[in-house]
Order: structure tokens, then sequence, then C-alpha cells
């Protein structure tokens, strides 16, 4: 069964901010985010998918999710090019 491991975006008046997760459906997981299903962290906000990665196991996923998490300056960066497209449009 396939893993991804995904980061999220949102913009809005605390500014930028990123998740970092894993599941088996980006689709289904994005919609619960959505509808404040998601982690408590993510309630009352509309997020968008800003990168995945997929993986065979889910202990690969797991893996990554951990190393992602601790990934400040990518993080950083995809919230800044989400900000800034949200500036643009």
């Amino acid at each position: 069964m396939a893993c991804f491991v995904y980061v999220l975006g949102s913009g809005g008046k605390g500014g930028p901010r990123t998740y970092v997760g894993w599941t088996t459906d980006l689709e289904a997981r994005l919609a619960a985010h959505n509808a404040a299903r998601g982690a408590r962290s993510t309630k009352g906000r509309v997020w968008i998918l800003l990168y995945a990665e997929r993986y065979d196991t889910r202990g690969e996923a797991m893996s990554r999710e951990w190393r992602l998490k601790r990934a400040r300056a990518l993080r950083r960066a995809l919230a800044e090019a989400l900000h800034a497209s949200e500036r643009e449009g």
C-alpha cells in the first residue's frame, strides 16, 4: 500500500503556515483537514497541498515525516512561496 508524506500550506491573518503529515489517501486527508476533521492545529484554516512524496511502506513515510517536520528552511520556503502567490493573485 502506498503512503504519502505531505506539506500543506495556509495563508490568513496569522500569516502563512505549514503542516506536515502522512497518509494513504492524499485527497481524502486534505478534505478532512479542510472540513476541520484533521489535526487540531489545522482547524479553522483553508489548506492547499504544497508538496508530497510517495513511499512504499508506512515506516518509510513516517520516518520522512519526522525529518520534514524538522526541515524548517524547506517549510519556510514553501510558506513564503504560498504567501507570494496569494499577493499576486
